[in-house]
């Protein structure tokens, strides 16, 4: 469905009947063109934390590849603060893969200042901005450590760093804690949710987990099979002041279990599996 309108100073960013088709290969026996995405639309709340979930395949990375202007849409319209983002990343936008991107052959403080070298930043300021970022993601004893000698979860950390230190409006996060075991993963929600209050940023969050989205975000966008498009947003009701202890809550119980039941049939379909339609319906 459709998201509501809001009054435009509360919109960070927007998506207005977004499409993503990816063309067929030239040649005989190609795949035909595959419909991505959309259509989607979407108000993203300046300051808020929103959260994706939905079947694989079925267009959360477009969404989010999209959003962060690393691909075109077919067709709509995507914007953030108000200008149109088509095909380039903006000024003030930050993203984080899942894949660890650090740069083996750098230190810890050298992969989270290299962004801000590569801007042509003053020495000053990226000393400055590097020591607080490591401090504030619990970085700053590794400071002089390569990434091999750490655990996948500070690896992760030294790549949202790499971010932070570039001071993004908007953070969009793709699956960003997926090669995690469970309990680190909570432990890293607990450190996104710090320094998006710290940070007052807007952020993005792309997930397979319905628990992860239930307990991070302010909003959850539930997605159908491909193409993906927005069935239901959930609005979860938690406080600004909130970390991991909230899993224990009754109502936490209540907005995993919404989001499954929207999303069950339309993982079936994206399975192929056979009676999908009519589970869906019951």
């Amino acid at each position: 469905m459709s998201v509501a309108s809001l009054p435009s100073r509360e919109i960070h960013a927007q998506l207005e009947a977004v499409t993503r088709v990816f063309p067929a290969a030239p040649g005989a026996g190609a795949q035909p063109p595959v419909h991505a995405l959309g259509p989607v639309d979407l108000d993203l709340r300046k300051g808020e934390f929103f959260a994706v979930v939905g079947p694989s395949g079925c267009g959360k990375s477009t969404f989010l590849e999209v959003l962060a202007g690393l691909q075109k849409p077919t067709a709509g319209t995507v914007t953030f603060e108000g200008k149109v983002v088509n095909g380039e990343v903006a000024d003030g936008i930050g993203v984080v893969f899942q894949e660890d991107a650090s740069f083996p052959w750098l230190t810890v403080w050298d992969n989270a200042a290299f962004g801000l070298r590569r801007n042509g930043v003053a020495a000053a300021e990226i000393r400055r901005r590097v020591d607080d970022t490591l401090a504030f993601m619990g970085l700053k004893d590794f400071a002089r450590a390569y990434p091999s000698q750490l655990s996948g979860g500070m690896r992760q950390r030294v790549c949202i760093a790499r971010t932070l230190v570039l001071q993004p409006r908007l953070i969009l996060l793709d699956e960003p804690f997926g090669a995690l075991d469970a309990q680190t993963r909570l432990l890293m929600g607990d450190e996104v949710l710090r320094l998006w209050r710290r940070t007052g940023a807007s952020v993005l969050l792309i997930t397979h987990a319905l628990d992860e989205a239930a307990m991070l975000a302010d909003r959850v966008g539930a997605m159908s099979a491909r193409p993906g498009r927005f069935i239901e947003v959930i609005d979860t009701g938690w406080p600004r002041e909130r970390d991991s202890t909230i899993v224990g809550e009754a109502a936490f119980g209540e907005i995993t279990a919404r989001l499954w039941e929207r999303l069950r049939g339309e993982s079936l379909k994206a399975l192929g599996h056979a009676g999908a339609d009519s589970m869906a319906a019951e």
